[in-house]
This record gives structure tokens, C-alpha cells and sequence, in this order.
């Protein structure tokens, strides 16, 4: 399977890819430790599971103290970790990701609200009159982002594309408003001095990363201050943990922070010596944005740790025929199921709906958008974390069990969605395309027949971009897979090729870029193109020349426009297209202007092409007004 890079610029997969992949997977470990906290509170000691969770751990400097139990230190402590990463997630969507562009995220956005107004409004219609009981309304607002992705995963290929990332970002807003109302809502006995404080301390973060402190030690000394004054101040600490997410900035790497790289790496090379080995350790993180690098960090121990453990704290509950008797009389577990098994659906379907009256476009086509909405009813972290603020008691096992008892039920009722959803009839099951809004573009530089280097027809349905380098051997083990895709899908597909060339780590390929354009002058781009692919360790001058003799080409004309540079200015154009588009490494590829993800093997390219293939027909057959 083809899934590198080339060395010099080989970076993480795609972070929305990743992020979702590591939650997905999270979602097992979640539900494991759920179950086992469960087994736990049922097993024949009952009453060790609070004593445990209730054990006091202190930390001691001195005459100071700071003194919580085991369950605190979780909830207040390791889920402001988790909220960090939470932070960073929603921090790289604004800057590179599905919210960059404001105008279309208003859809999802104005759905996730709904989807927690109309929960919270049913709720409270249940537990009217009950003050005790009305606390604990901001418990069915959230989805929790592993077991929602885990649902996902479980759909398969029932779910879209764009039904993944409307989820997501349904999540980020419950994410943001959730917090938000935990630290207005309930925060009680705020200490504004406290708060002060942890104002000025974030004060501090914010001077450190303009002055370009990229070193760690600085800012967790500081965001410990800042975590430590937020839980003094009485607002809850997790607050904390996702404004310091909302300032690490996310950024592809430049080529000039590559090429410094590669320089570094080759200076260590030639002498291995530590001085070296550090310098070549901090310019490779910094040619990484900070986003991403703790991102790749921390994701693994928030949702493969932190979580869990979190689960594991908060999910026991003694179960028997009275607490069932009770619960299921309940207002709070009635109104808890209520909000997140009906209300979410309703809101999200609902304002969706509203909105597109009003001219908003469809994100995703309306069947999807109901197995989305069925979804948002997988309500856990959050609402475990809620309802540990909110309740205590009977009131706070009510909760719990109406939280479980949602979850499980929403989650059958998703899968049972994207089943039917796969069994409609065409028609029926892209409701609503004719008005999906147009999928970002991430290729900045559009394709121009008249400068590009086109195979296949200039007008077919699909284009498909390749940024390449010569030199680059995972570009030739890509070009057999390029060839039959182009004689597969025929004059459906329209192959671009860009240049490039990574001077810094291939010797010779900006001169076979240059060549190939000679080539093209006398209209053989693509036999050359063909040839330096298949001969990539022989590039040298006198290779090129006896390239062109083999091709039947004016040698000498050739040699004349290799030696006099005349071609590397529409080299440098490719070049600079790439870096628009934020490419680092090659080969990158774009389909229909939207950067290709993962492997780029037959199987992969084949179903992408094949999805776009899809949409176009859709779109022809209902070209809406």
C-alpha cells in the first residue's frame, strides 16, 4: 500500500483523519471502562467503589495544601487535560480546517444549537415545578465525541464523508457551549480575585507565545497557575483547560521550515555530535505547528487514559429492582431520556430545516442528516460530568441511569437509521444534494488547460491533481496506479500533473522537472514524464539528453532550453501553486480541488474518484433552481 511521503516533508496523516481514528478507537476502551464501572458497583463489595473514588489525595508544598479526592482530581484535574485537547481540535478546525470558512459552518453550527436548546426546553418541561431537579437541565446538551465517532465507525460506509464532519462539528459547539454553561451556570461562590489571577496568568501564556517561546517547561509551569487558580476561583477548572487549546495556532509547515530541516538533519549527519542532534530535534518540532504536535501528543492519553478513567469514576451505579423502580418514574431520567433520545434529533433536524428556508445550504442530504441527528443523542462526558456538578444523591443515580439508558438507546436508534438509510430507494436517499453547499476547495490554484499538464480530457467530471518530484520514489511507485486509473475511468477522469521538485533532498529533481518541460515544448511531456519515473536513479545531465535522443526529440534544441534555465520559471509556478495549497510533501493529491487523505494506492484513488463520480451524477440529475 502506497501511504508515505518523501523523507524531507513526510508529516502526519491529515488531523481531522487522525483525530477521528484515535476517538473511534477510544470509543472501545470508553465503553470498557464504563462496563467495568458498573461491574464494579454491582459486584459483592458495593461500597468499595465510593470509598475508592473518595479517597483524599493532597499535595503539600510548605504550609500550603491542596487537598481533593480521587474523583475530583479526575474531574477537575485530568478532564481540563482532556477539554486542552478538545481546545486544540477546535483552534485547528478555525484555522485549517471545516470552519475556516465562516459562511458555510453557519448550517452546522445553527444545528448543533438547536440540538441543545430543544433537549434542555423538553427537560425542563418535565421536571417543571421541581426546583431540586431543574438544575440539572444542561445535562442532555451534549454528545460525547468518542461514542459519537464510535457510531460512526459502526455505520461504515452507510455514513458519508460529509456526515463525519458535520458531526464533528456539532460535537465542537456542544463542546464550547457545554463549557461555557458549566462555568456560568454552575459555578457557585466565585472568587473574583482567584479569577483575577488565573486572567492574568493566561495573560502571561499569551506574552509567551507572541515573544515565540516554542520551549514547553515555560507554558505548563504557567498553565498549571492558571488551572489551580481557576479551580480556587470556583469556576470549574476544565474552563482552563480548553482557552490555553483555543491559543495553540495550527499551520501547515512552510518549505523554507522544511528546507531549514533538511539542512539541519544533513549538518548531523556529517558529524553526530549532541550539539547537533539537539539543534536537529528542535528545528524538526518547530517546522511542526504547535497545534499539531501536541495534538499528536496528547490525543492518545485523553481518549486512551483520561477518559476512560473518567468513565470509570463516574459511570458506577448500583443497579436493582428499586433504583430501576425509581428511575423509571423519575422526572430527572424521564426528562434526561426524553431530551437526548428525542430532543437532540428534533432540534438538530429542526433548525436544519428552518434554516435552509431561510436560504442556508444543506451540509449533508436529509437522510444523513436524521442518522446524524439520532447521534447527537450519544450523550456521556459531558453529561456525566454535568450531572456530577449538578446532582448528588438519588438525584445524581437518576441521572446516571437516564445518561446510560440514552446512550444506548440512541445509539441503537442511529444504527437502525443508517441500515434504512442504505435500503432507499436513489432518490430518496440523496434528499436534499440539490442544496448541499459546495465542498471547500483546497487547491488554490485552479486547473488551466492552457498552462497545465493535462491527460485524459480537459472536461471530465473528475480531476485529479498530483503534485510530484521526479526523484521522489514514492511518486514512482504511485505512477503504475495513476496509469490504470486514467485508462479505468477514461473520459471520466482528467489527470494533472504539477510540479514539486524538493531541491533540498533530490540532487537532480529540478532539473528533470525543467527537462520535462523541454519535452513539452515539443509536445512529449508525458512520454518523458513516463521515462524519468520509471529511470528515477539515473537523472543526471547526460541521462536527459539520451532521454530526448530515445524520444526522438531535437537534441539539440532540447539541450539549449535545459542549459539556458529557460523552464524553471514554470517550475517555480507549480511550486508556489503547492505552497498556496499548503502541499509539503509529494506525492499530494487533490480530487475535484479537495486534498486527498491516506493512502493513495489503487483501492483508495479508485473510491475516491468513485465518490466524486457519484456526486456529479446527483447533481445532474437533480440541478436544482
Amino acid at each position: 500500500m502506497a501511504t508515505g511521503q518523501t523523507p524531507r516533508s513526510r508529516r502526519l496523516a491529515s488531523p481531522i483523519r487522525e483525530f477521528i481514528a484515535t476517538q473511534s478507537s477510544g470509543a472501545v476502551v470508553l465503553l470498557a471502562a464504563t462496563v467495568a464501572a458498573l461491574v464494579w458497583a454491582n459486584s459483592p463489595w458495593p461500597d468499595s467503589y465510593e470509598e475508592f473514588w473518595h479517597t483524599e489525595l493532597s499535595i503539600r508544598l510548605g504550609d500550603a495544601e491542596l487537598s481533593l479526592d480521587i474523583r475530583h482530581w479526575v474531574n477537575d484535574g485530568l478532564m481540563a487535560l482532556f477539554f486542552f485537547v478538545v481546545g486544540l481540535e477546535i483552534r485547528r478546525e478555525f484555522d485549517m480546517g471545516e470552519l475556516r470558512e465562516r459562511s458555510r459552518v453557519a448550517t452546522p453550527v445553527l444545528a448543533a444549537l438547536g440540538g441543545m436548546a430543544v433537549p434542555a426546553l423538553l427537560y425542563l418541561a418535565v421536571n417543571a415545578g421541581d426546583g431540586e431537579a431543574v438544575h440539572g437541565w444542561a445535562i442532555v446538551m451534549g454528545t460525547d465525541t468518542a461514542f459519537a465517532l464510535g457510531v460512526l465507525a459502526l455505520a461504515g460506509k452507510r455514513a458519508s464523508p460529509r456526515t463525519r464532519t458535520f458531526v464533528l462539528t456539532a460535537v465542537i459547539v456542544d463542546d464550547v457551549v457545554a463549557l461555557t454553561i458549566i462555568a456560568i451556570a454552575y459555578s457557585e461562590d466565585v472568587s473574583l480575585a482567584a479569577l483575577a489571577v488565573a486572567v492574568a496568568l493566561f495573560g502571561v501564556v499569551l506574552v509567551l507565545k507572541y515573544s515565540g517561546v516554542r520551549h514547553g517547561v515555560p507554558y505548563f509551569i504557567v498553565g498549571s497557575g492558571i488551572w489551580l487558580a481557576t479551580l480556587v476561583s470556583g469556576v470549574h477548572a476544565t474552563l482552563a483547560g480548553i482557552a490555553l487549546g483555543l491559543i495553540a495556532s495550527a499551520f501547515p509547515p512552510s518549505r523554507e521550515d522544511l528546507e531549514r530541516v533538511g539542512a539541519v538533519w544533513r549538518l548531523f549527519r556529517e558529524q553526530p555530535v549532541p550539539e547537533y542532534a539537539r539543534t536537529a530535534s528542535r528545528t524538526l518540532a518547530t517546522a511542526i505547528s504547535p497545534n499539531e504536535r501536541l495534538q499528536h501528543l496528547f490525543h492518545p492519553w485523553a481518549n486512551y487514559l483520561i477518559v476512560p478513567l473518567f468513565a470509570l469514576a463516574n459511570a458506577g451505579l448500583v443497579i436493582n429492582a428499586d433504583v430501576l423502580r425509581e428511575a423509571a418514574t423519575s422526572p430527572i431520567t424521564l426528562g434526561i431520556v426524553l431530551g437526548l433520545v428525542v430532543g437532540k434529533p428534533v432540534g438538530i433536524v429542526g433548525v436544519t430545516w428552518l434554516a435552509s428556508r431561510f436560504g442556508f445550504p444543506l451540509t449533508v442530504p436529509w437522510p444523513q442528516l436524521i442518522g446524524a441527528g439520532t447521534i447527537g443523542g450519544v450523550g456521556f462526558t459531558v453529561s456525566l460530568l454535568i450531572a456530577g456538578i449538578a446532582f448528588e444523591g438519588h438525584h445524581l443515580d437518576d441521572a446516571k441511569l437516564g445518561i446510560l439508558a440514552a446512550s444506548v438507546l440512541a445509539t441503537v436508534l442511529s444504527l437502525l437509521v443508517f441500515r434504512l438509510i442504505g435500503h432507499l430507494p436513489g432518490r430518496a436517499r440523496t434528499a436534499g444534494e440539490d442544496r448541499l453547499a459546495a465542498p471547500i476547495v483546497d487547491l488554490a490554484d485552479p486547473v488551466d488547460p492552457e498552462a497545465d499538464h493535462i491527460r485524459g480530457p480537459a472536461d471530465a467530471r473528475v480531476t485529479l491533481v498530483e503534485y510530484g518530484d521526479f526523484e521522489c520514489p514514492y511518486c514512482g511507485r504511485a505512477e503504475p496506479v495513476l496509469r490504470e486509473l486514467t485508462q479505468a475511468f477514461g473520459d471520466d477522469l482528467t489527470f494533472v500533473f504539477r510540479h514539486l521538485p524538493l531541491t533540498d533532498v533530490h540532487e537532480h529533481a529540478q532539473l528533470a522537472a525543467e527537462a520535462s518541460e523541454a519535452a513539452g515544448r515539443q509536445g512529449r511531456f508525458w512520454e518523458l514524464h513516463d521515462l524519468l519515473l520509471t529511470h528515477q536513479d539515473a537523472l543526471t545531465y547526460p541521462d536527459l539528453l539520451r532521454y530526448a535522443e530515445d524520444l526522438g526529440l531535437d537534441v539539440d534544441r532540447f539541450a539549449r532550453d535545459l542549459s539556458s534555465r529557460h523552464f524553471a520559471l514554470r517550475v517555480t509556478r507549480d511550486v508556489e501553486s503547492a505552497e498556496q495549497s499548503g502541499v509539503a510533501g509529494t506525492p499530494t493529491f487533490f480530487v475535484n480541488g479537495q486534498r486527498h487523505h491516506g493512502p493513495y494506492d489503487l483501492e483508495s484513488l479508485r473510491a475516491a474518484i468513485t465518490r466524486e463520480l457519484g456526486a456529479t451524477r446527483s447533481q445532474r440529475r437533480d440541478p436544482g433552481p
